[in-house]
């Protein structure tokens, strides 16, 4: 059974709007990463208080802590960032939430062989940091951090060897990297994908559009999640209108466009969604 997330800081800063709208669309958790125009890491203890109330009222969970975890420069102080680890972790068990997102660093010359031990190191003590909480680490392919192609998320995956980091694979990003996401990167990192993102892009240009309507092989992946009965959460991360370093931003009516996108998608394999 697939669930329906996603990142509703897209819909709107507003809480209440983000709810709404994931109720219009009958999406019963979120991937809270931002609310009134704050990353989910800055808010104060009361404000997070309050937004596990709203949750509770309106009866919606939270799939994932979509934090900014790893998107650092890999030259950047590792020391001050593993305590924006901790939080988004503390954050993670406030809400009852399975997994943290994450990053594996920028890599500010593009040479990825050098800094290579450095990313391993960090995301192994991230891993070991996860697993004392008992939460999972999703590792976002990106472009220009290491694990941006399918064979350095491999690389990453394989040598962290850790139950508590997985994959959240994103098809636009393998996009926007010049890679085929189905059809090179799956192949490679499938078996590590615990999270998927939808989101959809056209190659060569990078531009980000409603599933389906891209190159990110959208239709052969679910046709392989349908095949394997994959069960676990599709989270909308549409990027329909402008996207920063950190968020990025669609509006209530085109995240409802990229809503029933993915649900066309879905339908057309018969998949069941709740």
């Amino acid at each position: 059974m697939i669930t329906l997330t996603g990142f509703a800081d897209e819909i709107s800063p507003d809480l209440d709007v983000q709810l709404d709208v994931l109720e219009s669309e009958s999406i019963r958790y979120l991937e809270l990463r931002g609310v009134w125009g704050k990353n989910v890491l800055q808010l104060t203890e009361e404000e997070a208080l309050t937004v596990k109330e709203r949750l509770a009222e309106r009866r919606v969970g939270v799939s994932s802590i979509g934090s900014p975890i790893g998107k650092i420069q890999i030259t950047d102080d590792f020391e001050t960032h593993l305590e924006d680890a901790r939080r988004a972790v503390r954050l993670a068990k406030f809400f009852q939430a399975p997994f943290v997102r994450v990053f594996s660093f920028y890599i500010p010359d593009g040479d990825y062989e050098k800094h290579r031990p450095e990313v391993i190191r960090r995301m192994q003590r991230l891993a070991q940091l996860a697993e004392r909480e008992g939460v999972v680490l999703l590792h976002e392919n990106e472009s220009h951090i290491y694990g941006d192609t399918g064979e350095r998320c491999l690389d990453l995956l394989q040598t962290v060897s850790s139950f508590h980091l997985r994959a959240a694979f994103d098809p636009a990003n393998f996009v926007q990297c010049g890679v085929n996401p189905f059809n090179e990167a799956y192949p490679l990192v499938g078996g590590y994908a615990s999270y998927i993102h939808v989101k959809d892009a056209i190659m060569g240009k990078g531009t980000v559009v409603p599933a389906g309507d891209g190159d990110g092989e959208l239709r052969e992946l679910i046709h392989e999640l349908s095949r394997r009965r994959f069960s676990g959460f599709m989270s909308l991360e549409p990027h329909l209108r402008a996207a920063g370093k950190f968020e990025g931003f669609t509006n209530p009516e085109l995240f409802v466009v990229a809503s029933k996108a993915i649900k066309r998608l879905l339908a057309e394999q018969a998949m069941e969604w709740n």
